[in-house]
């Protein structure tokens, strides 16, 4: 808001996400205040608040909403979060044509799928889900641990594999839903 006449401005080309969301540049984040920051900066520039505002004000406002909404999201989750961190210090993260993942990893992630594609059975899913969700705990520990020592390769690869794991959690969840 400009300081004198309280008017809106337009967000920043390349905003800082952390600085937005009041966090520390860190893997590590209070979720809850978080989420405490994303509402209090919802309701101060939500579009619904701008109505009787002029046009560039409306327009600005949903701008900033839309950042506010891709800011959260990009912090909550682990994977997007660790990528952004790389992204801000300069590191590319991996691509699905790099080959550092071991074959112990990769006949592991084959394993996984080749379960998701035998014919539905809610037993499965289940014990696939559950192993799902215990390897990106783990894996997001590792990460958590590699960012703390500054150690910005061994999170990528990590990252690397929290992105296998987010992908057959998206197969998982479309398998679970009646067709």
């Amino acid at each position: 808001f400009c300081p004198g006449c309280q008017a809106l401005q337009p967000p920043a080309p390349r905003p800082d996400l952390f600085r937005l969301m009041d966090c520390d540049r860190s893997f590590r984040i209070d979720a809850q205040r978080l989420q405490r920051r994303f509402r209090s900066l919802q309701r101060a520039v939500h579009p619904d608040r701008f109505g009787q505002r002029p046009l560039k004000e409306q327009y600005y406002s949903e701008q900033h909403s839309s950042l506010i909404n891709k800011a959260y999201q990009t912090l909550l989750n682990p994977l997007s979060r660790g990528l952004y961190l790389l992204e801000l210090n300069g590191v590319e993260p991996a691509q699905e044509t790099d080959s550092d993942a071991d074959s112990a990893f990769l006949m592991e992630i084959m394993e996984i799928n080749e379960k998701l594609a035998e014919p539905k059975n809610e037993d499965s899913l289940e014990e696939i889900e559950t192993l799902i969700k215990v390897k990106q705990e783990e894996l997001t520990k590792e990460v958590t641990a590699a960012f703390e020592r500054d150690d910005l390769q061994e999170a990528k690869k990590l990252l690397a594999k929290m992105k296998y794991f987010a992908n057959l959690e998206d197969k998982l969840k479309k398998k679970k839903i009646p067709s």
